[in-house]
C-alpha cells in the first residue's frame, strides 16, 4: 500500500498598490532587485503566510495602478520579492547559529557552574545536619539549577519559532508572483 502525495496547498493574496515605489522602502538606495521591501509590505505579507501551515505554497497577484512607462514590472517584481524573502531567510539563519552557539556557550558554562554549586552543597551537607546548613546547602543546588534555566530555555524553545520564520520566509522567496495592470 503506498501513500498518495498530496499537492501543497496554495494560498492566494491580492496586493493592489498605486506605484512600484509603494512597495519598497524608500530609505533604501540600492537598485530594486535588491531593494528591501516597505516595512509595511513585508508585515503585511509576513503576517498572511504565517497563518497558514508549513508546506503551503503561495500566490502573489500584485494590482498595479500606475504600469510603468519601460514595460512590464513582473520579472523585476519577482526577482525583487524573492531575493529580499531569501536574505530575510539567510539573516535569521544566521541568527539561529548565533542563538545555538550561544545556547551551547551557556550549557558548558552551567555544567561548570552546577557542578561547583553540586559540590560545594555536599561539602556544606557533610559539615553539619543543623538547619543553617541544611539552608545553605538547599540553596546552591537550587542556584545551580537556575544556572542551567538559560541553556535549557534556548534548545527547548527559542530555536523553534527562528526555525518557524527559516520555513516561511524560504516559503515566500518561492511564492509565485504576477503583475497586474490595473484596480
Amino acid at each position: 500500500m503506498t501513500k498518495s502525495a498530496h499537492p501543497a496547498p496554495i494560498h492566494r493574496l491580492a496586493l493592489r498598490v498605486r506605484e512600484l515605489a509603494q512597495l519598497f522602502n524608500s530609505m533604501d538606495p540600492t537598485p530594486f532587485l535588491n531593494k528591501d521591501l516597505d516595512p509595511e509590505a513585508n508585515t503585511f505579507i509576513e503576517t498572511w503566510a504565517t497563518g497558514y501551515p508549513p508546506g503551503s505554497r503561495f500566490h502573489i497577484t500584485i494590482h498595479l495602478e500606475q504600469w510603468p512607462s519601460d514595460g512590464d514590472p513582473s520579472e523585476m517584481l519577482t526577482g525583487a520579492i524573492h531575493n529580499h524573502f531569501s536574505y530575510k531567510a539567510e539573516q535569521t539563519r544566521s541568527a539561529l547559529k548565533h542563538l545555538l552557539r550561544q545556547g551551547r556557550v551557556s550549557l558548558a558554562i552551567g555544567i561548570v557552574f552546577v557542578s561547583l554549586c553540586l559540590f560545594g552543597a555536599d561539602a556544606i551537607g557533610k559539615l553539619g545536619a543543623n538547619a543553617g546548613y541544611n539552608i545553605a546547602s538547599e540553596s546552591l543546588t537550587i542556584v545551580g539549577w537556575v544556572a542551567m534555566w538559560r541553556p535549557l530555555q534556548i534548545f527547548l524553545y527559542d530555536w523553534w519559532p527562528l526555525q518557524r520564520q527559516i520555513r516561511l520566509y524560504q516559503q515566500l522567496s518561492g511564492a509565485h508572483i504576477q503583475v497586474i495592470q490595473g484596480k
